[in-house]
């Protein structure tokens, strides 16, 4: 799965949590698109609630391969204006994420720190070890 696409499903995760019911046609078309195993679909599942089994899927999805996010929106059939909302994230997260990438930069000087991993002002000391 694609960077954004991961990015998407974080970003969205408690509103899915609690809009989706993925143990009907969800989970099902996941398996039959391959993206979920049978031991995915029984564990996800076994869970006690509704909202644990939708974080367990969303756990799950971004190691399922690249495919995965383009088979969750297709399994969003009964959930139409979630599929639309996550659509229109990834719209988004395309136009944002060099923006986004060059902010971890701009942190990370702020907070100090040089490109090879010193802080500035400071240089490494070793420290001699007695024999």
């Amino acid at each position: 799965m694609e960077a954004r696409d991961k990015q998407v499903l974080r970003s969205l995760r408690l509103e899915l949590g609690a809009e989706v019911l993925v143990e009907g046609l969800v989970l099902q078309y996941l398996y039959q698109e391959g993206v979920l195993t049978e031991n995915h679909v029984q564990e996800i599942k076994a869970q006690a609630t509704g909202l644990r089994k939708t974080m367990l899927l969303l756990d799950i999805l971004p190691s399922r391969g690249p495919k995965a996010f383009d088979a969750f929106l297709e399994s969003l059939q009964e959930f139409p204006w979630v599929r639309e909302k996550l659509e229109k994230a990834r719209e988004e997260a395309i136009t944002e994420l060099p923006a986004g990438l060059e902010e971890k930069g701009r942190a990370g000087r702020r907070m100090g720190w040089e490109a090879g991993g010193e802080r500035r002002g400071q240089e490494c000391q070793t420290v001699g070890t007695r024999t």
